[in-house]
């Protein structure tokens, strides 16, 4: 992708939050129509305009962060109990956000790793949430990427791809969708994931995907934005795996790029600065990623047109505000919004997002980027480009299975 390359650095000035009055201006206008979700915005916005006029430094409290990063891989709180068909994501959550902060782990530790996703793994091929349980696409690409970032020989080689191939291959549907698990809901993860695992394990054949770029162009609504399955709203994280599968399916000539764009950039609020997941919803920190990420991804289908920007095409500054004064915890971690607890879903996709926001071709840096500054990513695959390039590097140079 086009942003592993920069121009420069632009460190940019800080908002000024000092006029109650111009503060006010950018709050949301319920028309005169006060609803539940109105008054909730209201309610954000009042404690978002406070967080601002008493925090004008945004700094990322790395050292804290990688602290706790580590040793939530080992220890986690009863909070996370509820999650145990999740322990696959936990490790791609954590890992990643490492990843993003410059920090690897020794060979010993990713080595426990590996044979805890290594167990994770079903004989039907894929991988469940947890070792014993079935497998689904989504705990699936947890897995790969997972294996991805550790990104070694030993972590590559656990994956069965001969049952991995047989078991994406019994999740396609008629329609071109896919299943999230057999006999499970269908929604726009399913084609996301399954392309993304079929690709970073050169395992993914056009007979895997056939009818799939019908049925994804199917989903982007009249806003512009893509739904879950055909006929719902437009909604970030399905906009965002909407629009990542048709590249990596090669097939971006059939998406309505200016309605998209229409659509997504109407998604940035002017207060808080970050991104609604659809119209007429709170902002939340994740969707800093599943937003902000399908920029770079609209950025490069552009340059194919002889389009060209040093900036995405959204406020990458205000993003890093909201993201570093509002969303920061101070025990560490991010939340979706201020007053929340923390937890390493947002954790990962606020630096996901963090790191989207800085690195354009020209890098946009809010605060010191020596502390702020964080490694940037794919963003079609949410990973480092190296642990991209690895990966890609090591399968294609084994046969497709049969």
């Amino acid at each position: 992708m086009s942003n592993s390359m920069f121009f420069g650095r632009e460190e940019q000035p800080v908002r000024q939050f000092d006029d109650l009055v111009k503060l006010q201006q950018l709050k949301q206008h319920d028309e005169g129509y006060q609803t539940s979700t109105s008054d909730q915005q209201n309610s954000i916005e009042n404690d978002l305009i406070k967080y601002y006029k008493m925090n004008t430094s945004p700094i990322l409290r790395r050292r804290k962060l990688t602290e706790m990063l580590t040793k939530s891989l080992t220890h986690l709180n009863d909070n996370y109990e509820h999650l145990d068909c999740s322990r696959v994501w936990l490790c791609f959550w954590i890992l990643h956000s490492l990843d993003i902060l410059g920090k690897r782990l020794e060979d010993d530790e990713y080595s426990k790793i590996i044979n805890f996703v290594a167990k994770c793994q079903s004989p039907e091929g894929g991988f469940g949430g947890g070792p014993g349980q079935y497998p689904h696409l989504a705990s699936t690409y947890a897995a790969v990427n997972t294996l991805c970032i550790i990104g070694t020989p030993e972590a590559y080689q656990i994956i069965d791809r001969k049952a991995l191939k047989r078991f994406l291959i019994s999740l396609h549907r008629e329609d071109g969708s896919f299943s999230l698990h057999v006999g499970g809901e269908v929604d726009m993860r399913g084609v996301y994931c399954a392309v993304v695992v079929a690709k970073l394990t050169n395992v993914y054949t056009p007979e895997m995907f056939e009818d799939s770029l019908n049925w994804i162009i199917d989903c982007q609504t009249w806003e512009g934005g893509f739904g879950g399955v055909p006929g719902m709203e437009a909604h970030g994280g399905y906009t965002y795996c909407g629009l990542a599968a048709l590249v990596l399916l090669g097939k971006t000539d059939f998406c309505h790029i200016e309605s998209l764009l229409r659509w997504i950039t109407n998604k940035q609020t002017r207060l808080e600065g970050g991104f609604q997941g659809r119209t007429n919803k709170i902002v939340d920190s994740c969707y800093s990623f599943w937003q902000g990420a399908s920029f770079p991804i609209i950025q490069d289908i552009l340059e194919k047109e002889g389009k060209m920007y040093k900036y995405w095409l959204f406020d990458q500054a205000i993003l890093q505000e909201y993201l570093l004064i509002c969303c920061q915890h101070p025990r560490s971690g991010f939340v979706d919004n201020p007053g929340s607890s923390q937890d390493m879903y947002h954790t990962c996709y606020a630096l996901s997002g963090l790191s989207v926001a800085q690195n354009s071709l020209m890098q946009v840096i809010i605060g010191p980027p020596k502390m702020n500054l964080v490694e940037p990513i794919q963003p079609l695959y949410n990973l480092l480009p190296t642990a991209v390039n690895e990966a890609l590097k090591y399968f294609n140079t084994l046969p497709i299975p049969d």
